[in-house]
């Protein structure tokens, strides 16, 4: 786990290769964005490479939780609360 997903690509996927899942949370989705089907966008991914959602690269794997509360503005514009359930198997 990680409050800052930023830290996978610093540090995580370049020197702890034997870590398969990182969890991280901390852009809330910047509150605000538009998320349809086959099209995702916020402001906070020109902040953030890892914003929200589930990333790759070769055999890791980073989920960035976008949150359930808010930091300043008490709302969301198009960018819901997330609680993420994860079954591992």
């Amino acid at each position: 786990m990680s409050h800052d997903p930023s830290h996978w690509d610093t540090e995580v996927s370049a020197k702890y290769t034997d870590v398969d899942l990182t969890l991280s949370g901390h852009t809330h989705g910047m509150q605000f964005g538009v998320e349809i089907p086959g099209f995702r966008w916020s402001p906070v991914q020109y902040v953030y490479k890892h914003w929200a959602g589930l990333y790759e690269q070769q055999n890791q794997k980073l989920y960035v939780n976008r949150g359930f509360g808010f930091i300043g503005y008490p709302g969301r514009v198009g960018i819901l609360p997330e609680i993420t359930v994860i079954e591992l198997a």
